[in-house]
């Protein structure tokens, strides 16, 4: 019997329309549930590769890092509050919280081999672990992670490498997803989804977005000469005054700098985003037609 259960499934009373299954989670829930995967994740030994165990026989074994978790947390994340995470993260702040998320991303692994220890109830020992097994940690650890951040405040997640993202509207998520179509991966494809990182982040700050922005711009700069046969001249001179004229891709007098960024970059985010996919489309339909 397979128990490994379809992650498209809806139960019953969203399957038949009774209810929409939309669901909003405040700060103190999402803490409850993050608090009981974490349990389960140290019960299991999913840190014990990087930061070692406590053992009734042994005292500490140390893991690779050298350190216990409680002492790694404070030199890297630099905030003294925030372990046992069990019982501190209780109270902890949205940023506390998304801090020790991405925290946790850099240290957890599937462990191979493990052994329960009977004396005094010592609990699991984990040994023998690879780069395979912290990949298959990983994914299980975004996977229940998103799970639950999902339903935060309009949906945050935690991206691929371990960042905590903003939520987007509903709209502009197939936008986001939508495959980057060209052969070139580092002028194009990465350069894309760097961008969209960027602007997403948490907490990003308007010159972080600015940034993202940007690079959408020399995006396009790149693909201008594969476009010109499919825009309009004027069309695609109008594509690269609105960041040459607004203080994006140049610093020139005469620029327009006294603007709401935080609307604006908004907007010509997605716009420049939107144009990139619609050029792609057009260079692609071009070259089948060739």
């Amino acid at each position: 019997m397979n128990n490994k259960k379809d992650k498209n499934r809806k139960y019953y009373s969203i399957r038949t329309g009774k209810i929409d299954g939309e669901l909003s989670l405040n700060l103190e829930e999402v803490l409850e549930l993050f608090r009981n995967l974490f349990e389960s994740w140290l019960y299991n030994g999913f840190f014990q590769q990087q930061f070692g165990y406590l053992c009734v026989d042994k005292g500490y074994v140390p893991g690779e890092r050298g350190l216990p978790l409680e002492k790694a947390i404070v030199l890297e994340v630099r905030k003294p509050n925030l372990c046992p995470i069990e019982t501190a993260c209780e109270s902890y702040s949205e940023d506390d919280l998304f801090d020790v998320i991405e925290f946790l991303y850099d240290y957890i692994s599937y462990p191979r081999k493990r052994y329960y220890h009977n004396w005094s109830d010592c609990g699991w020992h984990c040994d023998q672990f690879g780069k395979i097994d912290r990949d298959a940690g990983v994914t299980e650890y975004r996977e229940k992670i998103n799970d639950i951040l999902k339903d935060y405040h309009g949906g945050y997640s935690l991206s691929e490498d371990g960042e905590i993202l903003v939520p987007v509207d509903s709209g502009l998520k197939p936008l986001l997803e939508a495959e980057v179509i060209h052969s070139d991966v580092e002028n194009v494809k990465s350069k894309v989804e760097n961008a969209i990182k960027k602007f997403r982040r948490y907490k990003s700050s308007p010159d972080d977005r600015g940034d993202a922005v940007r690079d959408l711009a020399d995006i396009l700069e790149y693909l201008r000469p594969q476009i010109k046969e499919s825009l309009l001249r004027k069309d695609e001179k109008d594509l690269f005054e609105l960041a040459n004229r607004f203080g994006i891709r140049h610093h020139a007098k005469g620029q327009k700098i006294e603007y709401d960024r935080e609307i604006w970059y908004n907007w010509i985010f997605y716009y420049y985003l939107a144009t990139i996919h619609a050029s792609l489309q057009l260079i692609d339909r071009q070259s089948d037609s060739k």
